[in-house]
């Protein structure tokens, strides 16, 4: 097997050498039980990532959002969780802040993780973190939540985006001095984000206490608040602190 690393950089190359495909299949969209949508592309990528995977890791457990269903055994081995296309309501929508997320543990043990922002060519892998020098934004997940309104309100700057991938890559790279999702999201949203979070230093919250690094169970939602520590503008207070006396 090869290192997980070079796994993670095979999935990068494919996701990107199978964006002419996914054009074609961007608009073919049904419509889930809760309302949101899921394009042919999104089943595509999904079942060419597993292939991949299963065959890069035998015996590999794989939870993708597009197949995943409830009882599956998850055992005490490799496990991949993946969602394909992240913000496919902005995919579908012809925008361009979409991703890709892809999380691989082993024993209950983070071994590496993946965003991608194929359209944006932007990506982030364990191991490969790059840095940008300052942000004062806030970003916040768009499924609206009393406190969301509350922190736009309380904040200079403040972005919706409507995809977590977006907003994870940018927090962990600094663009976003901090991404907070109070509503709550699912494992295969967040669980490649907050695993490369933590490797990058930042302070990274879920339900409300420190993340530990341990593996976010599939079938249920989590409330993330992640915090880029220390590149923040010259004179900048930390997010949450007072003004001085």
């Amino acid at each position: 097997m090869r290192p997980v690393p070079l796994v993670l950089a095979r999935v990068r190359d494919l996701v990107l050498a199978s964006l002419p495909r996914m054009q074609e299949l961007r608009y073919d969209i049904t419509w889930k039980p809760d309302g949101s949508p899921v394009t042919a592309a999104d089943i595509f990528l999904e079942t060419e990532i597993a292939a991949l995977l299963a065959d890069e890791i035998p015996g590999i457990v794989f939870v993708g959002e597009e197949s995943w269903t409830p009882g599956l055994a998850l055992g005490t081995g490799w496990i991949a969780v993946l969602d394909p296309i992240d913000g496919t309501e902005n995919f579908c929508s012809g925008l361009k802040e979409w991703g890709v997320s892809l999380s691989i543990w082993q024993g209950g043990i983070h071994r590496g993780s993946l965003l991608m922002m194929p359209e944006l060519n932007e990506a982030i892998m364990t191991g490969d973190i790059p840095r940008v020098p300052h942000s004062r934004i806030v970003g916040f997940s768009s499924s609206y939540n009393a406190r969301i309104g509350e922190g736009i309100a309380a904040n200079p700057e403040a972005r919706i985006m409507g995809c977590a991938v977006y907003n994870l890559f940018n927090v962990i790279r600094g663009a976003f001095a901090r991404f907070v999702n109070p509503r709550g999201a699912w494992n295969w949203d967040l669980l490649a984000g907050v695993a490369l979070a933590r490797e990058a230093g930042c302070d990274v919250k879920v339900d409300e206490k420190d993340y530990d690094g341990r593996f976010l169970e599939p079938g249920r939602r989590y409330r993330v608040d992640i915090q880029h520590r220390y590149d923040l503008h010259p004179g900048q207070r930390p997010l949450g602190q007072p003004d001085p006396a």
